[in-house]
């Protein structure tokens, strides 16, 4: 079992803090491992007893009848016998214990989190749920659970973890890896049809059914079709509006810009794609739109498209933003306006752009993706946004390069992608 201690040691760190311990992301990126088994065996190593561990998958049909709240907080209740002892609430996929009709009824509370709220309250028990679903649950951390919830975004596996989880050597597993991605069931796998059809089949059997199940979609067409868009354009500006034009041209598909952005928004909120917004370096300000969306998990984006569309370029630009995104920092795309002259020597001023943004605490990094800068022209092209940025954050050019990280004369410092993907300190060198 790969051991992913980073998020193991986030759960240990917050045991006891009287907060519900929120586990949110992408269903199959390992959820369920890291609370029930990593983390469980931790708590038994620290001479919990079972008993006072209380396991409730509500995703399973063994455990159907509790997705109704009051059933659910009766068997809790039921288990915590002993009110001298300490227990351990662990319940997976929360989202299955709210109907369509609360979400409808926005004026009144969720009958769960009145339930959370309940055993939050209780002294002698700590909470942690986990779900796939960030609008009915990150949104909601603030209200409902009052102010008490602490929330632990977890991703498909990143590069360092897929590695330790294989026998391959680095270089062959980055190919592995940015063809079919980090969710962590491929890891058991080694035929390459086998790792296709189980990819697909999470798009078709569990994310699709699960938007057009809860959201009651009316266009299960358009979503399909506006997924594989967003896979196809990863790295490029596009906003609601772009997308339904390509779909009524492409795909002859008559569907509004507004139906396009609630797709969108039900896309984010499964997990399935992030939404980086353009930032003025200069002015100090976000532009509204248009924006750029990257997949959560590159597999799922390949196998989306077919394995078509393989350009090594915006694959690595993904799995970038995706390492930043594991790495807690939050990601923008800059944007720069550079002056230069014409031909004519006539100077025009244009914008351009920064790949990445990226910012954690007191700490700002300029980022550019480059898969090669193997002429001049390319290199200077690469240059100009970074060269243009006048404050004194760390700039850095990550390229498909084997060699040792170096800084240029300019303070510049060049990453090879698997130096910077298998060190979390590598921004700092």
């Amino acid at each position: 079992m790969i051991q992913r201690d980073d998020y193991v040691n986030k759960l240990i760190r917050k045991e006891w803090n009287g907060r519900i311990k929120v586990i949110t992301g992408i269903r199959r990126c390992g959820k369920s491992t890291i609370l029930f088994e990593l983390f469980r065996d931790h708590l038994r190593r620290e001479g919990i007893a079972d008993d006072n561990i209380i396991e409730i998958s509500l995703d399973q049909n063994r455990f159907e009848a509790l997705r109704a709240p009051d059933a659910l907080a009766a068997y809790i209740r039921k288990r915590i016998t002993r009110p001298e002892r300490r227990y351990y609430v662990l319940i997976d996929e929360i989202q299955y214990a709210i109907c369509s009709k609360d979400l409808k009824n926005k004026d009144a509370p969720v009958p769960i989190y009145s339930v959370l709220n309940e055993f939050l309250a209780m002294k002698n028990v700590d909470v942690y749920v986990t779900g796939s679903n960030s609008k009915l649950l990150s949104k909601d951390i603030s209200t409902e659970f009052r102010g008490r919830g602490d929330i632990i975004r977890v991703y498909p596996l990143s590069f360092r973890e897929y590695l330790s989880g294989t026998e391959l050597d680095k270089r062959d597993a980055y190919d592995e890896y940015i063809m079919y991605g980090g969710m962590p069931y491929l890891t058991r796998l080694e035929d390459d049809e086998e790792k296709y059809t189980y990819l697909s089949d999470l798009f078709e059997e569990i994310y699709f059914k699960d938007i057009e199940e809860r959201y009651s979609i009316s266009m299960p067409g358009v979503l399909r079709e506006m997924t594989s868009v967003l896979c196809s354009s990863v790295g490029f500006l596009t906003n609601a509006s772009k997308l339904a034009r390509t779909i009524q041209s492409e795909k002859h598909l008559s569907v509004s810009s507004e139906t396009i952005s609630a797709y969108l928004e039900y896309l984010k909120d499964a997990f399935l794609f992030a939404e980086a917004l353009r930032y003025d370096v200069k002015g100090r300000k976000y532009f509204g739109y248009p924006s750029k969306y990257y997949c959560t998990d590159i597999g799922l984006r390949n196998v989306r498209l077919g394995l078509r569309q393989m350009e090594e370029t915006h694959i690595m630009e993904n799995c970038i933003y995706n390492e930043l995104l594991i790495r807690g920092f939050a990601v923008d795309v800059g944007v720069i306006p550079i002056r230069e002259p014409d031909e004519n020597k006539i100077i025009h001023q244009k914008n351009t752009e920064i790949d990445f943004i990226a910012r954690k605490g007191n700490k700002t990094y300029y980022i550019q993706s480059a898969l090669s800068m193997d002429n001049p022209e390319k290199e200077q092209a690469e240059l100009r946004p970074l060269n243009a940025v006048k404050d004194s954050f760390r700039k850095i050019i990550i390229s498909k390069s084997y060699g040792k990280s170096w800084i240029d004369d300019k303070g510049i410092l060049r990453l090879g992608i698997l130096d910077f993907l298998l060190d979390q300190n590598s921004l700092d060198r």
